[in-house]
């Protein structure tokens, strides 16, 4: 497989002969306001320019939503792709978002004007979906601990993560935006991954605490996964991301664990 890191948590993985795109966040740098609420909110999104053309980008198969927080999904993403291009979503709400997604509201001297497309062939990861000879197997994950979804629910939300399967494949499992918990530590159980990607950039919400893992979460996953190799993103591209990769690479160094976690730039490719 091919793991290739786009920005933020949009990636390409190309498994099994086939292209995703997953979590595609394509907008301009500093294009969108911070997230309301959370660390360093004064900052606009993204905060860096894409390193990978939108030709690259857009090379893919598939799409993969994990859920619709603009760092996963925006305007720009909606705009860019293909409207036959199939998409997966967690459940038939994001489905029902997506599919509209496309359309685009414009104001031109008062009168108001939709244009754009609907996305035609947007599925849900319920009931395990094959594409292509893929089995994508959809997981839970939390956005937060349990204290920060009874205070943020509404904008914390519902996440998932995907393991990826094939005959010629290791198997691979995307957490998504989860802390560590539970849910991580059952994925890790029952489908034994080989590749495990983790979004590690300790997004944080003060008074909530984080919302994706931080770097000892990272060291919870080595722990619970040890045949494991782990790709550590969703860095340094959102206001609330408190972690460089800088941050974590010393972290690693110190807990010995360098060989086990690799922490990929934008544009930079992994092949495991």
């Amino acid at each position: 497989m091919k793991i290739t890191q786009i920005r933020n948590a949009t990636l390409v993985i190309e498994f099994g002969g086939v292209r995703f795109l997953v979590d595609p966040m394509l907008a301009a740098k500093e294009s969108m306001p911070g997230f309301a609420g959370t660390a360093n909110e004064h900052l606009r999104n993204p905060t860096v320019a894409l390193a990978t053309s939108m030709e690259q980008i857009l090379n893919v198969d598939a799409v993969i939503v994990t859920h619709v927080h603009t760092d996963h999904w925006d305007q720009a993403a909606a705009v860019a792709i293909p409207a036959d291009l199939p998409i997966f979503t967690q459940h038939f709400s994001d489905r029902a978002l997506i599919r509209q997604a496309g359309y685009v509201s414009l104001e031109d001297g008062g009168v108001h004007h939709v244009q754009g497309k609907a996305f035609g062939d947007v599925r849900v990861l319920t009931g395990n979906p094959e594409f292509q000879g893929v089995k994508l197997r959809k997981v839970p994950g939390q956005h937060g601990s349990d204290t920060a979804l009874q205070f943020a629910y509404d904008g914390l939300q519902e996440v998932c993560g995907v393991v990826f399967s094939h005959p010629d494949e290791k198997t691979l499992y995307l957490a998504g935006d989860t802390v560590w918990n539970d849910y991580v530590a059952a994925n890790i159980a029952t489908y034994r991954p080989e590749v495990i990607i983790l979004n590690a950039g300790d997004a944080q919400v003060p008074g909530l605490g984080n919302i994706i893992m931080n770097a000892e979460e990272v060291r919870a996953v080595c722990e619970a996964a040890p045949a494991a190799t782990i790709i550590a993103s969703h860095f340094e591209a959102v206001n609330h991301g408190v972690a460089t990769r800088r941050d974590l690479r010393a972290y690693l160094t110190a807990q010995q664990l360098s060989d086990r976690v690799l922490v990929p730039e934008d544009g930079e490719t992994c092949t495991l």
